[in-house]
């Protein structure tokens, strides 16, 4: 078990207690806070989100946390975002219009539609919605003792797409590949829930809270 300490900034988007207890399964104390001295004096700061991208970032904006989240992404210490919460990491989102994200990572977030991934997207039904594979194109300690095609879950209409290719730590299919985890530097993303991701995703949890 980690003694490190773990905020989870609760702005009023995600799946807060769900995050909250699959730390617990593998003895890791989360804290949920919208406190900026709890989140500053935090070891490791994790960033949750669900829902549309704009809401989201407006939200994050409106809570006065914004700031805190920019300043401890910037820190050097571990920062994971799932699902929107990665999504916000990325500079711009096109969902209901264009949004401005956090720009800690460049790159977009598309709709998956066929303007975006051509005639194999036409008809297709979104949001994607279950469980799919997940592909590890670079090592990241954030998969370690995972298996390649690993299986988790997933609820989005919206991917991410990196202009740094490096930044890809995990790819899915749907539709076509695309990035649905990143890490660069102490920065760690995934489009899936872990939280909702059986013993794959407790996992991930537990490397991040070890990292």
């Amino acid at each position: 078990m980690s003694d490190a300490s773990i905020a989870i900034i609760d702005y009023g988007v995600g799946n807060l207690r769900s995050v909250q207890k699959a730390f617990a399964a593998r003895g890791h104390d989360a804290e949920l806070t919208s406190d900026p001295a709890r989140i500053e004096a935090a070891d490791k700061v994790v960033l949750p989100g669900v829902g549309a991208f704009g809401a989201a970032i407006d939200t994050l904006r409106a809570s006065g946390l914004e700031d805190v989240t920019l300043a401890a992404a910037r820190s050097g210490r571990p920062f994971l975002g799932i699902c929107v919460g990665m999504q916000l990491l990325f500079t711009e989102s096109e969902e209901m219009g264009r949004h401005r994200g956090l720009n800690l990572l460049p790159g977009r977030v598309l709709r998956f539609n066929e303007r975006n991934l051509g005639e194999p997207a036409r008809g297709v039904k979104v949001p994607q919605i279950g469980w799919n594979a997940l592909h590890f194109p670079r090592p990241s300690p954030l998969f370690a003792g995972l298996r390649d095609g690993a299986m988790v879950y997933f609820v989005h209409s919206f991917f991410c797409k990196p202009e740094q290719t490096d930044a890809v730590a995990g790819e899915t299919e749907f539709i076509a590949p695309y990035c649905s985890a990143v890490t660069q530097g102490n920065l760690y993303g995934v489009q899936f829930h872990p939280e909702k991701s059986g013993d794959v995703g407790v996992q991930i949890l537990d490397n991040f809270a070890r990292l």
